[in-house]
């Protein structure tokens, strides 16, 4: 199994296929690098895929510290580094959506495209730090576990079967709560306009529906040239119920991008 390690933290990585332009895909809060597994199969047939547990995740190590949006983009490049990554084509879920825009922002040679994928509030709201605000607060309560439980269950959303939703909330439930507590408290300090603006690379976001800080007219402000896509018929982890839209999003996002880009 492979790791990549430094100062005591070890980060899990998996890598599949050959080819360019690679791949990287980076899941959302509580998650592992298994919640991208249609999307692993369908591109290692042609590319370089790699996928990886963020610290505090799955096969990595968890830490009590360093759950901040930068100092996760920092743990991806270092990995980046590490595995001999070169200019990836950088895919993130919800907070791996954060992550991969922080990413661009940070290293602006690094990826070669990002893709946002239905990703946490870039350009949050009063009423979405309002209510994320609220959640930390209950995850570091005494019923903690039940109110973690009782989100990710709702973000699961009904359209995913009953065999598909169990495993994403028993996965998501296994992260230890005070590190699930962490990364959503620290999600009100990123600054995902600041990010957003510095990020020159193309950038695809995708999104399972309307999400009033994702609002694709206020962020297509920021960055002009940004492409948008919205999936029909699933939930937030609709890479899970219905991958064959996402990957078919990602593969055209590609195709046009770098070739407008000359890349």
């Amino acid at each position: 199994m492979p790791y990549a390690q430094r100062d005591g933290l070890q980060l899990y990585y998996e890598q599949e296929g050959t080819g360019e332009p690679e791949l990287l895909f980076v899941h959302g809060w509580c998650c592992d690098h298994t919640f991208y597994g249609p999307q692993v199969d369908h591109f290692k047939a042609s590319h370089r895929v790699t996928t990886v547990d963020l610290r505090g995740c799955g096969e990595s190590s968890k830490p009590d510290h360093g759950y901040d949006i930068p100092t996760l983009a920092d743990d991806i490049a270092w990995l980046c580094d590490q595995a001999g990554i070169t200019s990836p084509i950088v895919v993130g879920h919800s907070l791996g959506g954060m992550i991969v825009i922080e990413l661009a922002a940070r290293y602006p040679k690094l990826p070669r495209a990002v893709v946002a994928d239905d990703p946490g509030p870039i350009d949050p709201t009063p009423r979405t730090v309002s209510i994320f605000e609220a959640f930390a607060d209950e995850l570091d309560g005494p019923d903690g576990e039940n109110v973690r439980r009782a989100w990710v269950e709702d973000g699961a959303g009904p359209s995913a079967d009953e065999k598909l939703s169990r495993w994403i909330v028993e996965t998501m439930c296994a992260v230890p709560l005070p590190i699930a507590a962490s990364v959503i408290r620290n999600l009100l300090d990123w600054n995902g306009v600041g990010a957003l603006g510095l990020c020159e690379v193309p950038l695809l976001i995708l999104s399972s529906g309307p999400y009033e800080s994702n609002d694709p007219i206020r962020l297509s402000q920021i960055k002009p040239d940004a492409c948008f896509g919205m999936t029909v018929g699933a939930g937030h982890f609709h890479q899970l119920e219905t991958p064959g839209q996402v990957t078919a999003m990602i593969e055209r996002f590609l195709e046009v991008a770098l070739a407008d880009a000359g890349r």
